[in-house]
C-alpha cells in the first residue's frame, strides 16, 4: 500500500491590532463678540444705577469701565483740585467739580476729568440746557472751561491724547494732563499746541482761570 502523508497542520497567526490615528480636531471657531449695544448719554444717567461702585465714561456710545485710580492718582488730583477750589471760590470765578463728574461733550459721550472747572461765565450761558439754573442733577451738558487729568500707570498714550481731543474739540479752553512719574504737566489749548511743564516751572490759569499760579512742584507732595 502506497503510505498516506499527512498534511502538517497550517502555523496560526496572531492576530494584529492596528492602531487607528486620532483624527484631527478641527481648530474651534474663534467665538464671536457680542454686538455691543450703544446708548445715548440720556440713557446713560439712567443706567447710573447700574454702576453704583465703578468707575464709567461713554465713549461714542459704548460704556467703558475704569478700574479705581490708585493712591498716588488720588492725592495728586485732590491736590491740584483743593488749589483751584481755594481760588475760584475766594475769587468767586465759578465752581470747581471732583473727580469723576460726569460732562456731556456730545449725544454719546460723557467725559469725566480728575478736576474740571466751570466759570461763572459758562455756567450763566448754559442756563437754557439747565431749565433756568446754573446747577444740575444730571451730567453737566456742556464741556468745563478747565478740565484736568492725572495720568495713571495703566493709562495708554493713545486714550489719552483722545481725551484731550474730546475735550477741546467740544468747547474746552484749557486741559492739563499730570504726569505724577516724571512730575510734570502738559498743558493744552489746542490738540496741536502743547507746552510741558517741569517742577520749577509756574503752572498758570491765564486767561482761563484768571489769577491762579502755582508752582509745579507744590502739586507732587
Amino acid at each position: 500500500m502506497t503510505p498516506v502523508l499527512e498534511k502538517s497542520a497550517a502555523p496560526k497567526l496572531k492576530a494584529r491590532t492596528i492602531a487607528k490615528k486620532p483624527i484631527a480636531k478641527k481648530p474651534a471657531a474663534p467665538k464671536k463678540r457680542a454686538p455691543v449695544k450703544l446708548v445715548t448719554a440720556d440713557e446713560f444717567w439712567e443706567m447710573q444705577a447700574d454702576f453704583p461702585n465703578e468707575r464709567t465714561e461713554l465713549v461714542n456710545g459704548e460704556i467703558r469701565k475704569m478700574a479705581p485710580a490708585g493712591g498716588e492718582h488720588g492725592v495728586e488730583a485732590f491736590e491740584i483740585g483743593a488749589l483751584l477750589w481755594l481760588h475760584v471760590k475766594k475769587k468767586k470765578l465759578g465752581v470747581i467739580c471732583a473727580a469723576e463728574t460726569g460732562f456731556v461733550i456730545s449725544n454719546k459721550t460723557v467725559r469725566a476729568p480728575d478736576a474740571a472747572f466751570i466759570s461763572q461765565a459758562r455756567l450763566e450761558a448754559n442756563r437754557g440746557k439747565m431749565d433756568g439754573e446754573i446747577r444740575t442733577e444730571k451730567f453737566w451738558p456742556f464741556a468745563p472751561d478747565l478740565a484736568v487729568e492725572v495720568v495713571s500707570p495703566g493709562d495708554r498714550a493713545g486714550e489719552v491724547a483722545d481725551k484731550v481731543r474730546d475735550w477741546l474739540k467740544s468747547g474746552a479752553a484749557m486741559v492739563w494732563v499730570i504726569y505724577p512719574r516724571s512730575q510734570t504737566i502738559h498743558v493744552f489749548t489746542a490738540p496741536e499746541t502743547m507746552q510741558i511743564l517741569e517742577a520749577d516751572d509756574l503752572l498758570s490759569g491765564g486767561e482761563i482761570v484768571p489769577g491762579f499760579s502755582c508752582k509745579v512742584r507744590d502739586i507732587f507732595v
